[in-house]
């Protein structure tokens, strides 16, 4: 294992190079261009030991498991579909130099991550980083999602925000995750951690504040204050830190908490990036969220759209996965 001192000697070294032409690709920052993007699984470890039988894909996988065809083939259908961005799950699934001691078997190395992320440059799409830190999304972590806002717990979290922030080459964005930390999310869970009140916002704040060290904005999943503590959320929430209110159902009703929570949000002055889905039978799902947020958000701090499917990048998935891709593409298209 590195040591941390052997290691911030490594990211510093690492740092100065970036102004070094050939020695880092330059982050494509296309700042005026409205967000198309798709999110894209390396690793799926975000549960604990699920016990749940309706939805036996989650749980921890010790083993890398990732169909290489079929990620290539999302990536070049996200291209073919006018997508310019790639949010990367990367979780536990690359051997990080400060902490290789989370990494699965079969890990990427950060090499290989490198490599593709100059493929995804040139390919027109920007990559983006995403390491989901709630409580109830940390099983990547390994034994320091067992020792959450520890000193411990936000060393190696700033580590590891930082090593991305240096793998991305500076990302414009850091996807921080954040959602449905509560009991009963977790309820399936054999070890369930919730953070609430001041110790949510100290850990929040720790979070954000290593990634606008690297010169990055955040970007999380506001669900969990935003729905359930909305006076503590618009009290104490950042404007700089970017929204993705998500909502997977058809019919966009403002009655709807989550559909509501866009209009707050705007109403608020919050830049965002709605997020829709589809991990289930909601095709028209993503449509209706684009649709919806651009008749009621304003232009200038509707950023753009995100697409998820919440299934790993396994070839059993593969048709879910690039039609959920052609959906927004279509969608594109189409609005």
């Amino acid at each position: 294992m590195t040591n941390r001192r052997d290691f911030i000697r490594q990211i510093s070294a690492a740092a100065a190079l970036t102004g070094v032409p050939g020695v880092l690709f330059s982050q494509s920052k296309p700042e005026n261009a409205k967000i198309w993007a798709c999110l894209l699984h390396l690793s799926f470890n975000m549960w604990e030991e699920y016990i749940s039988p309706h939805r036996p894909f989650r749980g921890f996988r010790p083993d890398l498991e990732l169909s290489e065809p079929l990620w290539n083939d999302a990536i070049l259908r996200m291209a073919d579909m006018g997508m310019n961005m790639v949010v990367i799950d990367l979780g536990d699934a690359v051997r990080y130099d400060s902490h290789p001691e989370i990494a699965v078997k079969n890990a990427w190395s950060t090499a290989r991550l490198r490599e593709e992320l100059r493929k995804i440059r040139r390919m027109g799409m920007e990559p983006i980083p995403k390491l989901n830190f709630s409580a109830g999304h940390d099983t990547w972590l390994g034994e320091y999602s067992r020792m959450v806002s520890t000193e411990k717990y936000y060393q190696v979290c700033s580590d590891l925000i930082t090593e991305v922030c240096i793998l991305f080459d500076k990302p414009r964005f850091f996807h921080l995750g954040m959602d449905e930390e509560s009991a009963d999310n977790q309820s399936y869970y054999k070890y369930i951690v919730v953070r609430q009140d001041d110790q949510w916002w100290k850990d929040f704040y720790f979070l954000v504040n290593e990634v606008e060290k690297q010169n990055c904005r955040a970007w999380i999943w506001p669900d969990y204050m935003l729905w359930h503590h909305p006076d503590q959320f618009f009290a104490k929430m950042p404007k700089s830190v970017v929204q993705s209110n998500w909502y997977y159902g058809e019919t966009m009703d403002e009655k709807q908490k989550a559909v509501k929570a866009y209009l707050d949000l705007e109403a608020h002055g919050y830049d965002q990036v709605p997020t829709g889905s589809f991990h289930s039978d909601n095709e028209n799902n993503i449509f209706n969220t684009i649709q919806f947020c651009e008749k009621n958000l304003n232009p200038t701090r509707l950023l753009g759209f995100l697409q998820t499917i919440w299934k790993p990048t396994i070839e059993e998935n593969r048709n879910r996965i690039l039609k959920g891709i052609e959906l927004i593409g279509t969608a594109k298209k189409q609005i």
